[in-house]
């Protein structure tokens, strides 16, 4: 009879140890195949390339800082070593930090990463709301521009929807006459144009309808004399378009910047003349939820962000529900 073993006693020769069950790095997604799976999803999602160019070059500095090759390196650390060795404001590591969440989500969803580790790491700062256009600084604006010109026209009747519908200033480029229904006064705004790509309808007011009609008739003649063919309602004054690039940098951007200088006048740009709309929509009593949606928002906090509101105004308002 052989001895037997005692409680601490291991048999090597029992223990059977599969090469099968050890996990190497090797059996996980490296970052650049990620990467670009991600931005093939977004790329058909119907993001712009600007968007994904803005996320390729902060996930790359992000990785090659912290020499990074696989999904499953990325943490917390990583992501603070990051942003501590960027030396620039508070704001822009925000805009890093939001950027690098962005896409860890999106590896997430695609179930390369099981625990959204990032959720939890904050950049405080002070945000001061940028101020919106007035009605007066409009009405200013409009006062200096010369309105016997096509590009005087054309700029009252772009700053006019600008203001009376609130859309962005990409959108403005892309508005189409098919985007227009005169006969009920609306903007109807497939979402080919509108930067969450939902379908969005906008009122129209008289006055603003008349303008674009004028608009409308002065463009054939423009395009006509160049021999082209489009139905975009902002051209410029050789028939083209006005959005000439990726970026909102166009024509009637360009054009406020130079009357916002020519004539010292502040708050005077695309987006200032949005932000004004949303909080002219609020001063009309239009809720919040409202007004997101108007302005095509997919979260109510950027909205009020919009909303320029001071602390005895907001006091004044609640008052009424007491």
């Amino acid at each position: 009879m052989g001895r037997k073993r005692g409680i601490f006693a291991v048999q090597v020769d029992e223990v059977e140890v599969s090469k099968k069950s050890v996990i190497t790095k090797k059996d996980t997604i490296t970052i650049p195949k990620a990467l670009t799976t991600i931005y093939q999803q977004m790329r058909i999602a119907g993001n712009r390339e600007r968007t994904i160019d803005s996320y390729n070059y902060i996930l790359n500095q992000f990785v090659v800082f912290n020499k990074l090759e696989y999904v499953e390196d990325i943490n917390s650390d990583s992501i603070y070593n990051y942003l501590e060795s960027l030396n620039v404001s508070n704001q822009t590591k925000l805009i890093r930090l939001k950027s690098i969440k962005a896409v860890l989500g999106k590896f997430h969803n695609n179930g390369w990463i099981k625990e959204k580790f990032w959720s939890y790491i904050q950049i405080r700062i002070d945000k001061q709301v940028k101020k919106g256009a007035k009605a007066n600084d409009i009405e200013v604006l409009l006062s200096l521009i010369d309105n016997n010109t096509f590009i005087g026209f054309r700029d009252r009747v772009a700053i006019l929807t600008l203001f009376r519908t609130g859309i962005r200033i990409r959108t403005l480029g892309e508005l189409k006459e098919r985007h227009i229904d005169f006969e009920n006064l609306y903007l109807n705004l497939d979402g080919a144009i509108v930067k969450n790509h939902k379908f969005l309808r906008l009122p129209l007011d008289e006055e603003l309808a008349e303008l674009l009609k004028v608009l409308i008739n002065q463009n054939k003649l423009i395009r006509e004399y160049y021999n082209l063919e489009n139905t975009n309602i902002f051209i410029t004054q050789n028939g083209l378009p006005i959005n000439d690039s990726k970026s909102s940098n166009n024509a009637i951007s360009k054009q406020l910047h130079k009357y916002s200088v020519r004539y010292g006048l502040e708050n005077i740009n695309p987006h200032s003349i949005r932000r004004g709309y949303a909080k002219s929509l609020l001063d009309k009593g239009a809720n919040i939820a409202l007004i997101s949606k108007a302005l095509g928002h997919s979260d109510l906090g950027v909205t009020t962000q919009y909303l320029d509101i001071d602390t005895d105004e907001v006091a004044s308002s609640l008052r009424e529900f007491l």
